[in-house]
């Protein structure tokens, strides 16, 4: 069993923590571990919404689609309503999506509920391509490259909250690291 770290006091209040990364970083499995960490926990999978889109959906690509990038700030305008109103009957809501280059601030911008924290996973290329061959779920292939998205993530994200190396951590270990960090994470 792995040893928990006792949560610091201000941390089981209502808040909104956004996990983000590249593909294959750890999002949903650190996020789930997360959300069960508090009394009152959330886990919001941003690409449920996506997924919701039975006919019409088009997916984000490289080389960018006008169509593609309204329907992805819609998931995020859905995603960010529904964490303020977890949020405000009572919730800590850990939400988990893509957010990348400019599409992060207008996300956060729309959730008027605090604490709010940003907590950005960025394991090294070389833990992300072995994650990536490991999982069933393929993020990459023929539109990205593992390389290009990393560098794009990096480059092009603005460095806001906690940006964390979790490439020597299990998801355990990521959440400790992540609760005892987490007034580094606040962007407010």
């Amino acid at each position: 069993m792995t040893a928990r770290f006792p949560l610091p006091a201000t941390v089981d209040i209502p808040q909104v923590i956004v996990v983000t990364g590249v593909m294959a970083a750890g999002k949903s499995t650190v996020s789930q571990l997360l959300a069960e960490r508090f009394t009152r926990g959330v886990h919001l999978r941003g690409d449920e919404f996506r997924r919701m889109v039975v006919s019409g959906r088009v997916d984000m690509t490289p080389h960018g689609d006008p169509e593609a990038e309204r329907q992805l700030a819609l998931r995020h305008t859905i995603a960010a309503h529904a964490a303020h109103l977890y949020a405000e009957a009572g919730f800590t809501v850990v939400v988990q999506d893509l957010f990348v280059g400019r599409s992060l601030e207008p996300f956060l911008a729309q959730i008027p509920y605090r604490p709010l924290s940003l907590v950005m996973l960025a394991p090294e290329v070389s833990v992300v391509m072995r994650r990536e061959s490991e999982r069933v779920k393929k993020g990459y292939g023929d539109n990205w490259s593992i390389r290009d998205f990393d560098h794009r993530v990096r480059t092009e994200t603005p460095h806001i909250g906690l940006w964390l190396d979790s490439s020597k951590h299990t998801p355990e270990q990521t959440v400790d690291e992540v609760l005892a960090r987490l007034e580094q994470a606040r962007i407010d």
